[in-house]
């Protein structure tokens, strides 16, 4: 894992060489054990710039970059990994082809020399990665298909700019880019901002699962490959076979991505999908490494659970206890990190455990991403009830089951939140409430901003087959949308910003293809989430860890923001300085925010989005 930055301009263009560097500079966490530049001619003056911060995880002492092949005309700038170049090698030497490293970059070199701009579709891995063909003058660039490698694009009348992180860009010789007042409004729906945009306009994410190539002037787009739940599932069970299959393809995915030449570990939270990951990592390795993270407020914190799991594969196990002066300390720099909001107050222990991790390791595998492939969350089983439930009077929906549910407890948050959402009839803004934080007309109620037209189109996440099982349309908006722009965005700022690298087994796409290939009840069966993951489990882990109930990462937010956090959010939200209060009606601003602290309704959510806003405005805008 790196960092990647560059372009191709035109004589107009300002960038230098020292614009580079001041590109790579500001993203030197991403890349410790060093850095490389280079500039190319390309056609008619125009000049291409190529640059790379470099975190050394497999051929450590080679594999620098840009790597260059001065007779072919090629030259590479690469962030991530690829799990299976060692296959690919064999290939590509059975096709004359010849190696001098032992090193995924080299190979992916090759790779684009042997297919072009076909190579995309045979990696497997995570990636972003830009190519410089100097003999058929266009530079071609990719993003894996589930995006956990990030890649931004800047477009103007002078060039193509790219990068693996805004700030990067926001080095550029231009005026710095205005707020995106459209994709503020998204974020206030969504709590993070759905690609392509950006808070930044004129900055935007090229999509996961897409490959872009200038040439002449021009940049084009092509979607190489599309998650698998977007269609009709077509297949068998496997007749009764497919939890041993599925147990395989996890193994497989988890022994590819042991891949490394420096130490690595696991982060441990104590529930299912780490828990297994750690399980199948002990398989191929006696001596690993594990890292959890737990808050000093006990209901919130599962180290516990992780520790059972620890002593039960007798890990080398290590914990960190957090605190609300932790996140009052480390969020304005998260902010800055991340270039954008921190949509999940999880970034901050995140963030910690990375810390704490890169002291003896330079790479973690996680359980991210298997809620959203074998759907794992309370949604996916809801989701299935919205039909039936809308087929009741509007007038009892609305004017008697809402009203009595809102008037629980906050214990029955998930009732509910169940009922507020199956209440939303268009299923497109059902979807993002699920998680979000404002539905549309809340939106209307609390910001003066006001947005023409929803923005869906015909692209992801709305874009799945009419016909398609409710299960699958709602999952394939999870692996569009909610995963790569929020939880893979932060799983790769937060380990980033500690200058280490995670990687997620469960995103493998040959796995993902595999469970989108079984019926709907293989995943949710009845009541029960990641039903296939369960059964694989029973001969993995221990059985208090198979059947608790599950938590998520929950921070006491709700709490904190009621005490040792309350005048930090009044001062964001409410004091003179506010640089966002503008977008909002005062009173209703106010409203949320004293109802929330005096304990009257649980607002933390919102009160979490707006406060992050805020301190991104403070530093951006």
């Amino acid at each position: 894992m790196c960092g990647i930055a560059g372009g191709v301009v035109n004589p107009k263009s300002l960038m230098t060489g020292a614009t580079l560097e001041r590109m790579l500079q500001v993203i030197e966490h991403r890349g410790p054990d060093g850095h490389g530049a280079r500039e190319f001619a390309g056609p008619a003056d125009w000049r291409v710039f190529l640059g790379h911060r470099r975190l050394a995880i497999i051929d450590p002492d080679g594999a620098r970059q840009p790597m260059c092949d001065d007779a072919a005309q090629l030259a590479l700038t690469f962030n991530g990994e690829i799990y299976n170049f060692r296959e690919l090698r064999a290939q590509l030497e059975a096709m004359g082809h010849r190696f001098t490293r032992d090193s995924d970059t080299e190979v992916l070199l090759r790779a684009y020399q042997q297919w072009g701009e076909q190579c995309a579709e045979r990696l497997r891995g995570m990636f972003a990665f830009a190519i410089w063909d100097g003999r058929n003058q266009r530079l071609f660039m990719a993003r894996d298909r589930f995006g956990e490698k990030p890649f931004f694009l800047l477009e103007d009348a002078d060039g193509v700019y790219f990068a693996s992180e805004i700030k990067s860009l926001l080095q550029l010789p231009r005026a710095k880019p205005d707020v995106n007042l459209s994709a503020v409004w998204d974020y206030l729906a969504y709590r993070y901002v759905p690609g392509p945009r950006t808070l930044f306009r004129g900055i935007r994410k090229l999509a996961p699962g897409t490959c872009a190539t200038w040439h002449a002037g021009k940049l084009t787009e092509r979607r190489y490959w599309i998650a698998p739940d977007r269609s009709p599932q077509r297949h068998s069970d496997l007749n009764g076979n497919a939890v041993p299959a599925f147990l395989d393809q996890l193994d497989q995915a988890v022994k590819l991505q042991m891949v490394s030449d420096v130490p690595f570990g696991a982060f441990l939270s104590g529930g299912l999908d780490s828990s297994t990951i750690v399980a199948l990592m002990t398989r191929h390795n006696s001596k690993v490494k594990t890292f959890s993270v737990g808050f000093s407020e006990g209901g919130y914190s599962e180290l516990g659970y992780a520790g059972v799991v620890a002593r039960h594969f007798n890990t080398d196990h290590h914990e960190l206890v957090i605190d609300s002066r932790d996140v009052i300390e480390h969020l304005p720099r998260l902010v800055g990190y991340r270039d954008a909001p921190v949509t999940e107050p999880s970034d901050i222990p995140i963030y910690m455990l990375a810390k704490e991790a890169s002291k003896s390791v330079k790479m973690v595998l996680t359980g991210e991403g298997s809620d959203e492939i074998l759907g794992g969350y309370p949604k996916h089983v809801f989701e299935r009830f919205a039909a039936s439930y809308q087929l009741m009077p509007g007038f009892i929906r609305h004017g008697l089951i809402q009203p009595l549910t809102q008037s629980l407890p906050y214990g029955f948050r998930r009732a509910k939140t169940a009922i507020t959402n199956l209440n939303i009839e268009d299923w497109p803004e059902r979807y993002a409430r699920w998680f979000g934080a404002c539905s549309r007309r809340e939106r209307e109620e609390l910001t003066v901003l006001r947005v023409n037209g929803d923005g869906r189109g015909d692209a992801p996440p709305f874009d799945t087959e009419p016909n398609n099982s409710t299960l699958r349309r709602i999952l394939y908006s999870d692996q569009t949308s909610w995963l790569p722009d929020n939880l893979l965005e932060r799983g790769d700022r937060m380990t980033m910003a500690a200058s280490i690298e995670s990687r997620v087994p469960f995103l493998d796409h040959e796995l993902a293809g595999f469970v989108s290939s079984l019926p709907d009840s293989y995943r949710v069966k009845g009541l029960k989430t990641k039903w296939v993951l369960r059964e694989a489990g029973k001969s993995l882990i221990p059985e208090q860890i198979l059947n608790r109930p599950k938590v998520g990462f929950r921070v006491p937010v709700n709490r904190w923001f009621q005490g040792p956090m309350k005048g930090y959010l009044r001062d964001h939200l409410q004091g003179a300085d506010s640089k966002t209060r503008g977008y909002f009606d005062p009173q209703v601003l106010d409203r949320v925010v004293g109802d929330h602290v005096e304990g009257r309704q649980n607002h933390e959510k919102l009160l979490w989005a707006l406060l992050n806003l805020e301190i991104w405005h403070r530093q951006y805008a």
